[in-house]
């Protein structure tokens, strides 16, 4: 059994209002309430997307599911795997740019010291927090991806040459730039409410 994200936005101001510690069970106590109809079993799944809830706090969040990845860590995991093994054949600005933004999100990325918390995971003082952006980290990585989007079709060689899995979560280079364009999509929607963003686990 895998690790699971389960991807939320969030109104950080209103998480604020307490303390560290009782700020996820905040959002949790907010996501798994029956009056939001996230949790309508006879209610059309989706294989992707956003999903709103309704009652009381139909304005303090978002979820966000990953298309095709039924909920997995494992995608976001491999993706940062195969870009360890092509960022050293990409442009160095481009490579720049990537490690930015996947290093803000789901990548340990080259430099990560396991001793160091964020101050955006600190927000939350709970380890079951996979990602944490506060909202101006949240427009600073949406800028970031503005910034390295034009230029994927960049990566897409050296990916399949070095890092393609066709076996894998992330088997080519289409489904590394999908990854990351969902990842934009997210910071989009967070950075245009100011909005953080929350990655749980389990």
């Amino acid at each position: 059994m895998g690790l699971d994200i389960h991807t939320l936005i969030a109104d950080w101001s209103w998480l604020a209002e307490v303390p560290p510690r009782e700020r996820l069970p905040r959002l949790r106590d907010a996501w798994y309430d029956d009056g939001t109809g996230l949790w309508d079993h006879d209610a059309p799944g989706t294989d992707g997307g956003w999903e709103w809830p309704r009652g009381p706090h139909g304005a303090r969040f978002g979820v966000y599911e990953f298309p095709g990845t039924l909920g997995s860590f494992k995608p976001h995991f491999w993706a940062g795997e195969g870009w360890e093994k092509t960022r050293e054949h990409v442009d160095p600005a481009v490579r720049a740019e990537v490690d930015a933004l996947l290093g803000g999100l789901t990548w340990d990325g080259p430099d990560f010291d396991d001793d160091e918390e964020s101050e955006d995971r600190a927000f939350f003082a709970d380890d079951s927090v996979l990602v944490a952006c506060a909202p101006e980290r949240v427009r600073e990585l949406l800028a970031t991806w503005e910034r390295v989007r034009p230029r994927l079709d960049e990566v897409r060689a050296p990916f399949d040459e070095y890092a393609a899995l066709p076996e894998g979560w992330i088997p080519d280079a289409d489904a590394f730039v999908r990854l990351l364009a969902a990842w934009g999509e997210v910071l989009a929607e967070a950075a245009r409410r100011g909005w953080g963003i929350a990655g749980l686990s389990g």
